[in-house]
């Protein structure tokens, strides 16, 4: 009667513990992730009726919630950021915004039965965390997109995002910095605005 009563209570808590493993939240930086693709999804599949206008306002919030904007306009404008003013700052990361949002409305325009794959276990990195997926179009070669995260004030944002291995951060500082450094932040910011307008003539 022990054996079986012990028995019963060792298969109880089996199942309790496999409950609280089940009850775990996921990641929350993954989560992050797979909740902005859901809403590029949303939008590709609505792409052809909204416009590139209904694209970019449908993914304002979306990018504003998945993004660290401010770190990300920081690490592409390079050094010259600790010598500009907060108003600078201000007016570079508003550019930056718009740049960004721009290029998921264009980006993103359609829906041909893509997928978005996200792999299940992040990569931890000291206080950062990559979060790796893909973007598996039908018929055709899948894109790998790397998302490095870091966490600000108590949530998961993305501040770089790695496209087939080649940091997005990095390539703006590059493309930006003979701007910078020709004509500061005004420059940079008329820079961005004319790629952000280039963007929004698409349909």
């Amino acid at each position: 009667m022990r054996a079986v009563t012990s028995f019963a209570f060792a298969t109880l808590m089996l199942i309790a513990t496999t409950l609280a493993l089940r009850a775990e939240p996921a990641d929350p930086a993954i989560a992050q992730v797979e909740k902005f693709h859901a809403a590029l999804l949303d939008v590709m599949k609505k792409g052809a009726d909204l416009g590139v206008d209904g694209r970019y306002k449908k993914l304002e919030a979306p990018v504003d919630a998945a993004f660290d904007l401010p770190s990300m306009t920081k690490f592409a404008v390079g050094p010259a950021w600790s010598k500009m003013t907060d108003a600078e700052h201000a007016s570079l990361t508003v550019a930056f915004r718009r740049m960004t949002v721009a290029s998921y409305a264009h980006n993103f325009a359609s829906f041909d039965g893509q997928k978005f794959v996200v792999e299940p276990v992040a990569e931890v990195r000291k206080t950062e965390r990559l979060v790796k997926s893909q973007v598996i179009p039908a018929d055709q070669k899948p894109v790998n997109l790397t998302y490095r995260m870091r966490e600000a004030a108590g949530t998961w944002k993305v501040i770089d995002v790695i496209y087939e291995y080649v940091s997005q951060v990095a390539t703006r500082r590059s493309d930006f910095a003979s701007t910078v450094s020709g004509g500061g932040a005004a420059a940079l910011v008329k820079k961005l605005d004319e790629i952000s307008d280039g963007l929004m003539k698409g349909k």
